[in-house]
């Protein structure tokens, strides 16, 4: 997968007849992802957007109860398509590919950087906390699940396992690392966390017959 896309330059301001809700949303979200990507989350108003793209505040307030919700809104509309879960039947492949996607979408693009601003403000923020949880954490949380659970039912993981925990080893520890930046993150290191996830971190026991590694069952 490529980077986040390529924002494009802010639209003319638009007349303020009818539009469909639908294309209505699509143009903010459009906006709003373009000022994210080009200057960040401080520029992001709502009277900006609302002279911008030529919705009435009314509107904007209608669709997105606040300026976090519309952040977010905008800022998964950006990334959607990188942040994809793929499903090519082989769960160790469609992990690590998921994870590299991510890791090179959060350290060579300014998609990283926005989504570290969305969680620092947040912690300030109980309004933007509560649509962080809501919007973009849980969601990505529920892809995650749902692809593992499909591969618990197809036998590459076991029944037993708590895939909740195991988003936040894998996922967790690429946030870990972007928010206290001791070591680096790369492609290299989220092969290594699914390498580690499924290999175990118990000695390999060679002799026959006896337990192989502890881990997550690969089918």
């Amino acid at each position: 997968m490529s980077g986040a896309r390529t924002a494009a330059p802010a639209a003319p301001r638009r007349g303020r007849g009818r539009r469909p809700v639908e294309r209505v949303r699509a143009d903010v979200m459009e906006l709003v992802a373009s000022v994210l990507l080009t200057e960040g989350l401080g520029a992001l108003t709502i009277d900006r957007v609302a002279r911008e793209s030529g919705v009435s505040r009314t509107t904007i307030y209608k669709l997105w109860p606040s300026i976090g919700s519309l952040a977010l809104d905008g800022y998964f509309h950006a990334v959607e398509q990188e942040l994809a879960f793929p499903d090519t039947g082989d769960i160790r492949a469609d992990l690590t590919s998921q994870l590299r996607s991510f890791t090179r979408l959060m350290t060579t693009t300014p998609a990283g950087r926005i989504v570290l601003e969305l969680i620092g403000r947040a912690q300030t923020d109980p309004d933007l906390a509560v649509e962080f949880r809501r919007m973009y954490s849980s969601h990505r949380r529920r892809l995650a699940t749902h692809r593992m659970r499909e591969a618990q039912e197809a036998g590459q993981l076991r029944p037993d396992l708590d895939l909740e925990s195991l988003v936040d080893q894998l996922w967790g520890a690429v946030y870990h690392r972007l928010l206290v930046p001791d070591q680096p993150v790369d492609e290299a290191f989220a092969v290594r966390l699914v390498d580690n996830l499924f290999r175990g971190i118990g000695p390999e026991l060679t002799p026959a017959g006896a337990a192989g590694p502890v881990g997550v069952d690969q089918g």
